[in-house]
């Protein structure tokens, strides 16, 4: 299909594309990976600021340069925020924050730390910190262990059908609350120097304070029955539990599977919750620092896999995106017909994703025991916890490879074949998936104490599910398939009523929508029906007056912020992907209009630039899906607002990178069609079918 509208732009989008590529084959690693930064907020500093303070290590040449980063990312109003560009600081980044400056010694009058606490208090101190934040402050002994949520290591023992099962909480809801139970039964604490204390976070006094939890609005008796089992629980604990035998046993237990679940590069479920509370767990049971897992852990915070050091002053990231970064460049070269100018790299990048498959089984099999193991993990070790969307997207990137001879014999067709069984066997029941388990659906955890943090369930999500429908569409599954036909359903009805679909793991509606039309066209969906013609509407409906598109990560708190925010690269791509997928010719225009602003906001060395934040780690709503924003009291029950105070917002670095060359490629082939190999992906998929049956 020709398009009038694209032929003035097509030397500068060839150009575009072109350098685009070129600036992101300089970026590749030796071995043939790309890895960028992963942002996030300030709690990753101050915690590991505090956990170095707690394990003794207060010399630790870590510390101070953690301290400039966080003087460095402190907002001029004196707070620290979860996202750029959010209108209000978060108390809880904040607080902590404030607590790690103290600890290496700023005095209570130092500016910056004189605005922070002036921000604290004129948010009403410290009354509606999280759990989190409670459980920090009590290690540094600001806090007492017996207003904390208790965490009875006795869990562990639960069976897997039990609905408190550790296996009923999302992978990283399990992996950090199993090492915090420990430390909850022991209540430990180094506290700070006399001068350091948090006295001016406390101007009545702690004898005056209200260490009790908030109340949120619209609670339920389950609500107030696990409160009431939590105050039930410390009376325990407090009279009989301390060195009970039964306890003990527990807490063995508990060690046992932390240091069975550590990961080859040190840390535990390839966040950092786990792996700093893993760390303070087992230093509190005795283990030495010259200990294998204590070294090995503590050594990790020299990996760059994990720090990022700029001047004096040093990130620790929450997560790494190694194998995530990888594949979408591979996806991104692929779509720009890079492989004969950049065949070498290609097929570096192509062997190291290949070799990553996890061939071992993980926490998932606890439910699945017969499902073989098949899947991708997002960072550089992470065995445990493959997840479904990294498979996706590895299907995907894998598939530009799999009409060629030499990959066939590395074994690449057997390599997709095993990832599709592992991604059938992992379809939730209502024909969607989650991203770490199979129907992680149980809402009744969301509602004990412990999990007012964020999200405590991983059920599924749109955009997962569209990946994954994307990979078996492009692979050529049929389409009539049971597992395409059930998750097709799944996405129809999660559409919203205004047309977009939520975006679950990106910010927001633009990334769900982005992702499901390109899905559809995959499986072979009639992409002129009322539903999809809806979808599309609504993005351009949503374009801005530069061409872009842009969604504030506050949309997933307010209604007025849908679909609106500052135009990013990341996002305009999303769209874009989108409406070329739905291939109408009314949406030309507005696609031309979206190339035009990648095209020049192109800077000179081939990059694009973007600092907002469009990853989703959660949003904050505890059921881990989307709920309804039009509650009048949303804020209430859930104890936050735009700010996103329980959720977590990410920044990946590449983004801004891989997306762009995605759209403007694809873009250019509604100016000159794809010729494809037809007799060998037609084979390829005859023998998927065929294995996958």
């Amino acid at each position: 299909m020709n398009m009038p509208l694209f032929k003035s732009m097509g030397n500068s989008l060839t150009h575009t594309v072109s350098s685009a590529c070129e600036w992101l084959i300089s970026q590749q690693k030796p071995d043939g990976h790309w890895v960028g930064p992963v942002g996030s907020n300030a709690s990753m500093e101050a915690e590991w600021c505090l956990a170095l303070w707690f394990l003794g290590l207060d010399d630790h040449p870590l510390r101070p340069r953690l301290g400039n980063a966080l003087l460095q990312t402190q907002r001029d109003d004196g707070s620290w925020g979860i996202y750029l560009g959010a209108g209000n600081g978060d108390i809880n980044a904040t607080v902590e924050a404030y607590a790690a400056l103290r600890s290496l010694g700023y005095a209570e009058d130092h500016p910056a730390l004189h605005k922070a606490s002036t921000w604290i208090a004129q948010k009403g101190g410290l009354r509606n910190i999280r759990v989190f934040t409670r459980y920090w402050l009590a290690l540094i002994g600001e806090w007492p262990w017996e207003k904390t949520p208790n965490l009875p290591p006795e869990i562990i023992w639960f069976p897997n059908k039990f609905v408190f099962s550790i296996y009923n909480f999302a992978q990283w809801a399990r992996a950090t609350l199993v090492p915090l139970a420990v430390i909850s039964a022991r209540r430990p604490s180094r506290p700070l120097r006399p001068q350091d204390r948090l006295n001016a976070l406390f101007p009545e006094g702690r004898a005056n304070f209200d260490y009790t939890l908030p109340k949120k609005e619209g609670r339920d008796l389950w609500s107030d029955f696990f409160r009431t089992t939590d105050k039930g629980l410390h009376w325990l604990q407090s009279k009989f539990l301390k060195r009970n035998t039964m306890r003990e046993a527990a807490i063995r237990h508990m060690l046992e599977w932390i240091i069975r679940h550590q990961d080859a590069d040190g840390g535990w479920g390839g966040i950092q919750p786990p792996w700093v509370y893993g760390l303070m767990a087992l230093h509190g049971e005795g283990f030495q620092f010259h200990h294998p897992v204590m070294a090995k852990a503590l050594d990790a915070l020299n990996d760059p896999g994990w720090r990022h050091d700029k001047g004096d002053a040093s990130w620790i990231q929450a997560t790494n995106s190694p194998v995530w970064d990888t594949m979408l460049a591979i996806m991104a070269l692929h779509d720009a017909k890079a492989e004969e100018r950049f065949t070498p790299q290609m097929d570096k990048a192509l062997g190291w994703l290949l070799d990553r498959q996890v061939r071992v089984k993980g926490d998932w099999s606890i439910k699945l025991p017969h499902v073989e193991p098949g899947g991708w993990a997002f960072e550089y070790a992470n065995d445990f916890y493959p997840d479904t969307d990294d498979t996706a997207v590895a299907l995907i990137a894998l598939a530009s490879c799999r009409h060629r001879p030499e990959w066939k014999e590395r074994g690449v067709e057997e390599a997709i074949a095993r990832a599709v069984r592992w991604l059938v066997g992992m379809q939730s029941s209502c024909g969607g998936w989650g991203a770490f388990d199979k129907d992680n659906n149980k809402t009744l955890l969301s509602k004990i104490p412990f999990c007012d943090f964020g999200e405590a369930l991983d059920p599924p999500s749109v955009d997962v599910t569209a990946h994954i429908l994307e990979a078996f569409g492009i692979l050529g599954l049929p389409r009539d398939l049971p597992c395409i036909q059930r998750a097709l359903a799944y996405v129809r009805a999660e559409q919203d009523p205004q047309g977009p679909w939520f975006g679950r793991w990106g910010v927001n509606y633009v990334y769900g929508t982005g992702a499901v039309l390109p899905a559809l066209a995959a499986i072979g969906e009639d992409m002129t029906q009322p539903y999809i013609t809806k979808a599309c509407d609504w993005l351009v409906a949503y374009q801005q007056e530069d061409g872009g598109w842009g969604e504030s990560c506050a949309s997933y708190m307010e209604v007025s912020s849908i679909g609106r925010g500052k135009t990013t690269p990341s996002q305009t791509a999303w769209a874009l992907m989108g409406l070329i997928a739905a291939g109408r010719p009314q949406d030309y225009a507005a696609i031309e209009k979206g190339c035009r602003y990648l095209i020049d906001r192109q800077e000179p060395d081939g990059s694009w630039t973007e600092e907002e934040y469009t990853g989703t780690g959660f949003p904050g709503y505890g059921v881990g899906q989307t709920i309804k924003l039009d509650d009048p009291a949303l804020s209430k029950r859930l104890l936050q607002g735009a700010e996103l105070s329980r959720a977590f917002m990410l920044r990946y670095d590449l983004y801004r990178q891989f997306f762009p060359i995605m759209a403007l490629s694809r873009a250019s082939r509604l100016i000159t069609p794809n010729v494809t190999t037809e007799k060998a992906i037609n084979a390829a998929k005859k023998n998927l079918a065929e294995a996958v049956a």
